[in-house]
């Protein structure tokens, strides 16, 4: 059996896929708690997004090509948003990645500014839901609340979930499995995004 400790978990993007759907973001927004951004949230630099859609040009008129890359967390392996932080709120965890106390986070951004792919949010507002949606709030992750920073997590409550059901049924994780997977990777329709175990 395999345990969730020699488990290492990355991402892999393949750009020549991504059409730029966006279903990934939602997916993201629904799975984790995020609230809906706003217009004025864009305008001022203070929309919340785990995962963003990226668009570049290639080529030359007539023969332009748009080429799309989803951005979310790396989880760096030397991932200098952890050493600045001066409450030890975001770490390294022993499955690889950079994960976030979010009682533990006083706010004081450091980690944003020294994030090279800038995914790092810091909440400006308390978060709301429509009432028609607030029902459809994930029951498995935190809703963050005004003041501290929150970013891309893998969607670790579903590797934590899947991994206590792996070990009671004694199966082995396997790469592809629907229920591991984050919601951005089983959103995509095109397979642009997967998840790889890697086993130490």
């Amino acid at each position: 059996m395999v345990t969730a400790d020699s488990n290492k978990w990355g991402m892999v993007v393949d750009v020549d896929r991504c059409t730029g759907c966006q279903g990934c973001v939602v997916a993201c927004q629904s799975e984790n708690n995020i609230p809906i951004n706003l217009e004025e949230h864009f305008n001022q630099r203070r929309a919340i997004q785990w995962i963003r859609i990226e668009r570049y040009w290639e080529g030359e008129y007539p023969d332009v090509k748009a080429r799309f890359i989803p951005i979310m967390c790396q989880h760096c392996g030397n991932a200098p948003c952890e050493p600045v932080c001066p409450v030890y709120a975001t770490y390294h965890n022993n499955e690889g990645m950079n994960v976030q106390v979010y009682n533990r986070c006083i706010g004081t951004r450091f980690c944003a500014n020294g994030c090279p792919y800038h995914v790092r949010f810091f909440n400006f507002w308390e978060p709301e839901w429509p009432e028609s949606l607030k029902n459809q709030l994930n029951p498995d992750v935190t809703v963050r609340s005004r003041g501290i920073m929150e970013k891309c997590s893998f969607c670790v409550q579903r590797i934590q979930r899947s991994t206590r059901e792996s070990e009671r049924d004694n199966e082995v994780l396997e790469d592809g499995d629907r229920g591991l997977n984050p919601a951005c990777v089983n959103s995509c329709a095109t397979n642009a995004l997967f998840l790889e175990i890697s086993r130490s």
